[in-house]
């Protein structure tokens, strides 16, 4: 276990509440891991409260801190600088203190999401074929922009709300295509890669009607909901033979940029770590 001195360096969690976030599970076990002098702690702030308080992030000797719900929208316009994709996935999760005292905005849910599908298979790239996305909220924005900066040939975009489909398709432009929601499952034809970002599935609401007979059999199936670990949809297309990748290790990798600015260190995403993090989300 690491040891803190008065040298540590420190980060954190701000959200409200805060009590549900694995971060400081992932964050503390990679600073015992690596045998670091610091510490990374959960901040309840409230909404207003919350710009007073990230503005003294570096009063108190902070190196940054992640920003979960409901602030991201806000760090995104209170924060000195902000990253071209956090602009443009229009949120921050992420806060780096810069050595001038000034704050730097990113957001590292779209690389989150690339490394978790290439952990799962690393010659995976975007270029084998149309990805179908579900949803239109916040991380259905981090994942299509995630899918464009690496040139995938097109995006077919579903949501049970479809003016905020199109206002999303809108933002982010060309190949971004909206379907509507009761042709999700025509969708499917020809797709190379399936990506669930709504909340249907998720514990404690509806499941996901999705037929799957048009999805080729090579086609990759992921689902950003990680309780439960294995949804329905990944259940059942793993049961026909595509290969699935669970909503935990997009969690796990977004935090990887982040730990690496405030710590020093690019951390691994292993099967350890993976165990550590899913005891605490069992409790």
């Amino acid at each position: 276990m690491s040891i803190i001195s008065g040298n540590a360096k420190l980060a954190g969690v701000i959200g409200w509440p805060v009590g549900h976030s694995l971060s400081p599970r992932v964050h503390g076990y990679w600073l015992d891991h690596y045998e670091l002098d610091g510490a990374y702690l959960p901040l309840a702030v409230k909404p207003e409260d919350f710009v007073e308080a990230l503005k003294v992030l570096p009063k108190l000797g902070f190196a940054g801190a992640n920003v979960t719900v409901p602030h991201k929208e806000t760090a995104l316009a209170t924060v000195d600088t902000v990253t071209d994709k956090a602009r443009r996935i229009g949120a921050v999760n992420t806060v780096i203190v810069q050595p001038d005292g000034t704050l730097l905005g990113e957001n590292t849910d779209a690389f989150g999401f690339i490394e978790n599908i290439r952990s799962a298979d690393v010659t995976w790239t975007a270029g084998k074929g149309p990805a179908v996305v579900l949803g239109a909220g916040g991380a259905a924005r981090a994942v299509c922009a995630a899918l464009l900066d690496e040139h995938i040939p097109e995006v077919r975009l579903c949501n049970r709300n479809p003016d905020r489909a199109v206002a999303l398709a809108k933002d982010l432009g060309s190949p971004v295509d909206v379907v509507s929601w009761e042709s999700r499952s025509e969708a499917l034809e020809h797709a190379a890669l399936l990506v669930n970002t709504t909340t249907l599935g998720m514990v404690g609401h509806p499941g996901l009607d999705m037929d799957l007979k048009r999805l080729p059999g090579d086609a990759f199936v992921t689902d950003i909901v990680y309780s439960p670990l294995k949804t329905l949809l990944l259940e059942a297309a793993e049961k026909r033979g595509n290969r699935v990748i669970d909503g935990l290790g997009m969690l796990l990798h977004q935090a990887r940029p982040g730990f690496l600015a405030w710590f020093g260190v690019d951390p691994d995403v292993t099967d350890e770590l993976r165990s550590f993090v899913l005891k605490q989300r069992a409790v």
